[in-house]
């Protein structure tokens, strides 16, 4: 009866530890970390881009003003297979964390079994030919003590996987966007440059026509035919890849809103203007970079849960206290299994300190500052290329426009010559090559003029992404990180 005292006295002791003791962590606490950013852009904004306004990046894709590219994208978020991926592995860490996080509780488990033995009939058998039932059922509970805080930096750390795996769908989600809008903003262009291309087919067919009726006649040479169907053919060389890059472009839209390669192609074969860009675009501070980018953001996560599992590592140094106990009936008579002479328990603390395990311990908590050293340097090279985007972005945007500018004034021109050309021909004041080289300069300068249309929007739309472009309107200021760097503590 003494025994049984002091053992009970014992567990309520343990139990009466773990809730006086104030809560004592092993390991390093996470603390935000303080990344020194320039306060403006490098590049000088230009181009319609403005630092002063705040950063709107909800549903940028709107501000191009095109319904099909908003249908599309629409369809894409809730069809496209990458981001349903990136959905299953986000389920699947929040599950992880309700499988760490039940650490934190007791263990209860419900046993039942039956046996038939015999003993040896020369070593003390008892029961008719030494045979013996036993009927068995009952629980037992195991509770770890978390008096070092491992399990509390256990789930510290899945909590912050979870973050970094909502970031990273995020991530996904975001190049999806961009990925729609640029592959859209390409069928338009090629769209365009195959109707240029056809309509230079035709006005130089016409010119071929002419060059016969001519030749015919004895006012020219056989050499002006030849030029004229040599332009006209290598003209026409351009539209199979024009047509088969088109085609692509409709499969790639397709696949992406989670379709068959053919599913959009009644719906986007018929050609069309090309969206119009927005007259601003607030490009917000650099330091908004932290709260935007899904890369940043997952790679802050992923520090704060390499830093935790340090404290996991540690946890190990120290001894594990934990409260174990049993209840249940056994009986070698199934009639009388439930009787009260049939109980059973125990009640009990117990635990366990590895004293030598060849230092695995101690080099796991090695293992788990270099990777929290490697996620400091990650997290720091993320916010540098983050950086590097932008700038890069911005300066593609101005100067992509520059180039538009300068090729609308070189198709405006050849345009002219082209008219020149024609009318000095048919009046005999020049020769025929000059009529064929104008022609060749207005198609390509049509053309480039065209290339650098859809440059200007996919340079936008490259922009958009480098700021973090969002999806649902504040959802990156409710999902901002409040911790972000690792300390000793």
């Amino acid at each position: 009866m003494k025994n049984s005292k002091m053992t009970s006295f014992g567990a309520a002791a343990m139990v009466a530890a773990a809730i006086a003791i104030p809560a004592c962590t092993v390991g390093p606490t996470y603390k935000a970390p303080e990344s020194k950013l320039p306060e403006n852009w490098h590049q000088t904004l230009e181009g319609g881009a403005v630092a002063g306004q705040p950063t709107d990046l909800a549903r940028w894709w709107t501000t191009l003003h095109d319904s099909a590219l908003d249908s599309l994208v629409e369809r894409a978020v809730a069809g496209n297979h990458d981001l349903r991926v990136a959905s299953a592995r986000l389920k699947e860490a929040r599950a992880q964390r309700g499988v760490v996080a039940a650490d934190q509780y007791p263990t209860v488990n419900v046993d039942g079994s039956y046996s038939r033995s015999r003993n040896s009939a020369n070593n003390g058998g008892f029961g008719a030919n030494g045979e013996n039932d036993n009927y068995q059922i009952g629980f037992d509970a195991t509770w770890e003590i978390d008096l070092w805080g491992r399990v509390r930096r256990n789930v510290e750390a899945s909590d912050a996987d979870l973050g970094a795996a909502e970031e990273s769908r995020r991530d996904v989600l975001i190049t999806l966007l961009a990925e729609v809008a640029r592959n859209y903003v390409e069928l338009r262009s090629l769209q365009e440059r195959l109707a240029i291309a056809q309509a230079n087919t035709q006005s130089q067919q016409q010119t071929l026509d002419l060059s016969k009726a001519r030749f015919k006649a004895g006012l020219t040479s056989d050499l002006d035919v030849a030029r004229a169907e040599s332009q006209l053919n290598t003209t026409r060389s351009q539209v199979p890849s024009l047509q088969s890059q088109t085609q692509a472009s409709i499969h790639r839209l397709s696949v992406l809103v989670g379709q068959e390669p053919g599913a959009l192609a009644q719906e986007l074969v018929q050609a069309k203007a090309l969206p119009t860009k927005p007259t601003q675009i607030p490009v917000g501070l650099p330091s908004d970079l932290l709260r935007r980018r899904p890369d940043i953001r997952k790679a802050e996560r992923e520090l704060a849960a390499a830093t935790a599992r340090i404290g996991v590592a540690e946890g190990d140094l120290f001894p594990r206290f934990s409260l174990t106990g049993s209840f249940g009936f056994e009986s070698d008579n199934s009639g009388q299994l439930f009787n009260s002479d049939s109980r059973f328990w125990s009640i009990g603390p117990a635990m366990r300190w590895p004293i030598f395990d060849a230092n695995r311990i101690r080099n796991n908590v090695k293992v788990q500052n270099a990777r929290q050293e490697q996620a400091v340097a990650l997290y720091e090279k993320t916010i540098l290329t983050s950086l590097e985007d932008v700038e890069n972005s911005l300066v593609s945007y101005a100067r992509e426009q520059d180039r538009r500018r300068a090729l609308v004034q070189s198709e405006a021109s050849a345009k002219r010559a082209t008219d020149l050309a024609n009318e000095l021909y048919s009046r005999g004041l020049t020769d025929f090559l000059s009529v064929l080289e104008a022609q060749r300069q207005l198609f390509a300068a049509q053309d480039l003029r065209a290339l650098s249309d859809k440059n200007v929007l996919t340079n936008l739309i490259a922009l958009y992404k480098s700021l973090g472009g969002e999806w649902e309107e504040g959802k990156a200021a409710a999902e901002a990180p409040t911790e972000t760097a690792p300390a000793k503590s």
